[in-house]
């Protein structure tokens, strides 16, 4: 078999996997919109389906792994190669871990329709909402990065992870003040801080998915660096 003959296949295999993991990211970009449905409107219904969405991405990360597995094992790649599997596999770990938190806020909402405090006791949703809004928007710019091979985009992800974090730190202080103003809100208030954390998370899974666009592409591991520190690297 000629080296173009592998070259061809090894291409088509690693085409195959990208667009396996987009469809991966596309379903738990829209586990993390129904969550936050589910928390704004409420909606048992809606955080069962996120729940029942979540086997099917836990299906596509051992699918997914278990071919890159096969890959190296029958390709033997060459390092520029084998960088490229070893972050698609990262980017897999790190969507499944979206899921996670994703289904994290579904069981919460869940938990606080059964103990019937929906509608008794202020709660920061609007606020919730926001730093979702930020997280989702986050995430979406990170997998059009990855489909694109963007590392402008992604060195954009990075940037605007600050955001996020910063909107959290402003949700756990209007929970703080609300524990402090009234004992009764704190067990409702523990579990959205919960979901702020889940949310804040999901925002840290969208900038690690673009630092292994970064290095897929530059063969340069950005993590633990500054946005500018990136920047000057990237260009």
């Amino acid at each position: 078999m000629s080296d173009k003959h592998l070259s061809t296949q090894f291409d088509s295999e690693l085409s195959a996997i990208s667009t396996r993991v987009l469809e991966m990211g596309g379903l738990v970009e829209s586990q993390v919109n129904q969550a936050i449905h589910a928390l704004t409107e409420f909606s048992q219904e809606v955080a069962s389906q996120v729940l029942q969405g979540e086997v099917r991405v836990n299906q596509l990360e051992i699918e997914i792994d278990r071919d890159l597995q096969t890959i190296i094992a029958r390709r033997q790649p060459t390092a520029r190669d084998l960088r490229l599997l070893i972050a698609i596999s990262k980017t897999v770990g790190n969507l499944e871990r979206v899921g996670d938190e994703a289904a994290r806020i579904a069981h919460t909402v869940q938990r606080l329709i059964d103990v019937g405090v929906i509608g008794r006791m202020r709660m920061p949703i609007t606020d919730l909402s926001f730093e979702a809004s930020l997280a989702t928007a986050l995430l979406h710019r990170a997998l059009d990065a990855f489909a694109r091979l963007d590392t402008q985009q992604a060195l954009q992800v990075l940037k605007q992870d600050h955001e996020i974090d910063q909107e959290f730190e402003g949700l756990m202080r209007k929970l703080i003040t609300y524990m402090m103003e009234d004992p009764r809100t704190i067990s409702a208030s523990i579990d959205l801080v919960f979901v702020a954390k889940a949310i804040e998370r999901i925002g840290d899974h969208a900038k690690n998915l673009a630092e292994q666009i970064i290095y897929i592409v530059k063969g340069k591991d950005v993590r633990h660096n500054s946005p500018d520190a990136v920047e000057s690297l990237v260009r």
